[in-house]
């Protein structure tokens, strides 16, 4: 049936909460109502009494692995997580191997992602020192955006020739997002730090290393470029207080910089690597919880413009090694919705900023074509969640290729029951229907 009709859901969209009917034809939302639409009878009703519809989430920021690391993840299992998480489009960074520097090397992961993705998807151009012409060659209209590393990265991907960086913020036409840590300043610490403990380093000393001093410097030069070249700059993943002071509160779309909040920087303080150890190992550093809260109350002001996840899974093996030897990131994509959903349900995000956050901004952000919203003419790209059906994250639920959470053994309070992937019913109750229903994105530039 190419009609379904989604019936009594409270829908949050728009700064707006409302019980109504949505009714799909193919791929689009044709018509949103406050109230009741009658249905037909070659109609696919869905009864989303008691639960909640959000627009898909947009995840601007993943690491699936693919081509190269695939003993990690993968577009096919990480995607499927995504789906499960209440995601429906993500964006995925250029650090797989081979790095993601020519547009050859560019358009071979899109057509791994058409075959294999469960949701919709784009990807980033990697910039290096020394491929400027091929960063150049990017269509702004079908690739979401350039990713600059001014910090320790993977590969030829670290960039630090300053000539270069001029060059790339001058010229660049389309948004240019980076990873921002000082690599003088990381190495200067894990100098002091080796010099005190050796090769044994606490896992506890990982904030003091990839300190807020070195977020807050290489932080300060990609906006200082920004100004100065008029740039189109998006900051990734803001884990300290201080670098706050250098964005400006108001709608993303009256921004030319704009900032990222993630997950864990909105979650994890440094009290948890007791428990947590290198699992909670991340670049930038999970940092203190005045930086946490900081955090939080910057995303509700509008001061930070979207929430994202930062997903970048190693196996068990990896993690579980010593300090230097254990590499940095987690899994987040399937939990990152219900995590930000017990924000809500212990007072600290309401709804209406969570499905802003996650949806609609990081849309308007990337100026992403008819998604991000629920709106007659959109894709229909839809979760249906029940905030109170309680459920504990174990190792037979997790479905990351890496097979573990930072939230092993946690319990939310909310549930993704459905997901609507551009019109099509792709998970239902822990069940997947439909394997490729993603769509490449598209850009209004």
């Amino acid at each position: 049936m190419d009609k379904k009709l989604i019936k009594n859901a409270t829908i949050i969209n728009e700064n707006d909460i409302f019980i109504g009917d949505i009714l799909i034809d193919g791929n689009f939302i044709v018509e949103v109502c406050k109230g009741s639409i009658e249905s037909k009878q070659d109609w696919e009703v869905f009864d989303a009494t008691g639960l909640h519809c959000i627009p898909g989430l947009i995840d601007d920021q993943v690491h699936f692995r693919e081509p190269g690391l695939t003993h990690k993840a993968d577009i096919l299992s990480e995607s499927k997580a995504a789906l499960a998480g209440g995601i429906t489009s993500f964006m995925e960074m250029p650090n797989t191997v081979p790095n993601t520097l020519t547009q050859e090397l560019l358009e071979d992961k899109y057509k791994i992602a058409e075959t294999n993705s469960y949701v919709n998807y784009s990807f980033f151009m990697g910039a290096s020192n020394d491929n400027l012409d091929e960063v150049l060659k990017t269509d702004p209209k079908n690739v979401c955006g350039v990713k600059v590393f001014m910090g320790s990265s993977t590969g030829n991907m670290l960039v630090d020739n300053t000539t270069v960086l001029e060059k790339l913020f001058s010229e660049c036409k389309m948004l240019i997002a980076t990873h921002c840590e000082d690599e003088e300043t990381i190495q200067a610490n894990l100098s002091a730090y080796r010099d005190k403990y050796g090769e044994d380093v606490p896992i506890s000393c990982h904030p003091e290393i990839r300190s807020a001093e070195a977020c807050f410097k290489s932080s300060s030069m990609a906006v200082e470029l920004a100004k100065k070249h008029n740039t189109r700059l998006h900051v990734l993943h803001i884990s300290s207080q201080r670098e706050l002071e250098l964005f400006e509160q108001g709608p993303v779309g009256n921004k030319k910089i704009t900032s990222e909040a993630c997950v864990h920087h909105l979650w994890f303080t440094d009290a948890d690597y007791a428990e947590k150890g290198t699992a909670i190992k991340w670049n930038p550093a999970v940092k203190k919880k005045s930086d946490r809260d900081a955090i939080i109350e910057a995303v509700k002001r509008d001061v930070i413009d979207v929430i994202a996840t930062d997903h970048a899974p190693h196996t068990k093996e990896e993690k579980a090694n010593t300090y230097f030897n254990a590499p940095s990131g987690g899994p987040l994509v399937q939990h990152a919705l219900v995590a930000m959903l017990e924000h809500y349900h212990n007072g600290k995000m309401p709804l209406e900023k969570i499905v802003e956050k996650m949806c609609h901004a990081v849309a308007d952000c990337f100026q992403i074509e008819q998604r991000g919203y629920i709106r007659k003419g959109y894709y229909a790209d839809l979760v249906l969640v029940d905030l109170n059906a309680s459920w504990q994250v174990n190792t037979d639920n997790i479905l990351y290729k890496c097979g573990w959470s930072p939230f092993h053994e946690y319990s939310f309070r909310s549930q993704v029951k459905q997901v609507f992937v551009n019109g099509h019913q792709a998970f239902s109750n822990g069940q997947f229907l439909k394997t490729s229903a993603g769509q490449r994105l598209t850009f209004d530039r």
